[in-house]
């Protein structure tokens, strides 16, 4: 059986990335939830890197923030 690979480092940073643009921009979880469609459980989720989320993902949370996604995982 093959084991799932999970980088718990990377995707703390990209949460923490992600808080950090939107607090830079002064927008609320609840903004993110409005742009993207996701619950606010999720984007909570995403912040703290409880949950290895996908790429499609973070395309649409760069385009909710309004940045390029590669500007979530620069760290």
């Amino acid at each position: 059986m093959r084991k799932h690979y999970r980088d718990q480092d990377f995707i703390n940073k990209v949460g923490n990335k992600i808080i950090e643009i939107r607090k830079e921009k002064k927008l609320t979880q609840e903004y993110l939830v409005e742009q993207t469609g996701f619950e606010l459980k999720q984007i909570g989720r995403i912040e703290r890197g409880e949950t290895n989320t996908n790429i499609s993902h973070i395309a649409k949370i760069a385009e909710a923030l309004r940045v390029n996604p590669k500007d979530l995982l620069d760290f």
